[in-house]
């Protein structure tokens, strides 16, 4: 039987509440932080920055807070689960400036994809959680490249990395920088992928993205010194 989305009698006045609370806290301790460098300036230059320029972005799950202060202002489709937990998700990002699509893998993920082409086709862009929402950690899933195949559109991954972070015991030890962190933002170079894109050489572009987005994390990281963990801590 399928999960159901159940909401709890006080439900209705949360999702009233704390979206817009979150989404302004969000965005005043992302403001505090200071971008002291950007790795491949150049290809950030080439990013369609308009709504009317339809664009693939793709980052990190473990990467994703800075991401959508970052995104905010560019109108972005993104996909968000139908569960309970994503019904709060959904409200949140419309409040930091994204659209939703609702759908996973284990529910109305199909039509959801669907949707995201046709608003693609419609000359909007997506944002993409690469190994969202739930793993494996830093393996990309294929919804971007065939995505990417399907349009025409280069993948334009983006990663970033922070002197000072909190660390969360998560799937992929997600990252939320400190107030006043020092950022460094990472435009990898975009991955394309052919029309005729089948079996191998689908599977090498997804590899070649999931490279890129690593690579990308790790300058960024050692920046300050050290890679970052993306592995939940054992106990």
């Amino acid at each position: 039987m399928k999960s159901k989305k159940i909401l709890r009698w006080y439900d209705p006045i949360l999702l009233t509440l704390m979206p817009p609370l979150a989404a302004l806290l969000i965005k005043f301790l992302m403001s505090t932080c200071r971008v002291i460098k950007v790795i491949g300036r150049d290809r950030k230059n080439d990013i369609p920055c308009k709504s009317s320029e339809r664009s693939i972005y793709v980052t990190w799950h473990q990467r994703m807070s800075y991401f959508f202060y970052l995104f905010g202002a560019r109108n972005l489709t993104v996909m968000i689960s139908r569960s309970r937990d994503g019904e709060y998700a959904a409200r949140l990002a419309g409040w930091l400036g994204f659209k939703s699509v609702r759908g996973s893998s284990t529910r109305g993920g199909l039509s959801a994809f669907r949707e995201m082409i046709k608003r693609l086709k419609n000359g909007e862009s997506t944002g993409i959680l690469a190994d969202g929402p739930h793993g494996p950690a830093r393996v990309v899933k294929k919804g971007a490249v065939v995505m990417a195949r399907s349009l025409g559109i280069p993948i334009n991954p983006i990663v970033w990395g922070a002197d000072r972070c909190w660390v969360l015991n998560s799937w992929d030890r997600y990252l939320i920088p400190k107030p006043f962190a020092r950022v460094v933002i990472c435009y990898p170079k975009p991955v394309s992928v052919p029309s005729t894109a089948r079996g191998e050489e689908l599977e090498a572009c997804r590899r070649l993205l999931e490279e890129r987005l690593n690579e990308g994390s790790r300058l960024c990281d050692l920046y300050f010194g050290r890679e970052r963990p993306w592995h939940r801590a054992r106990d």
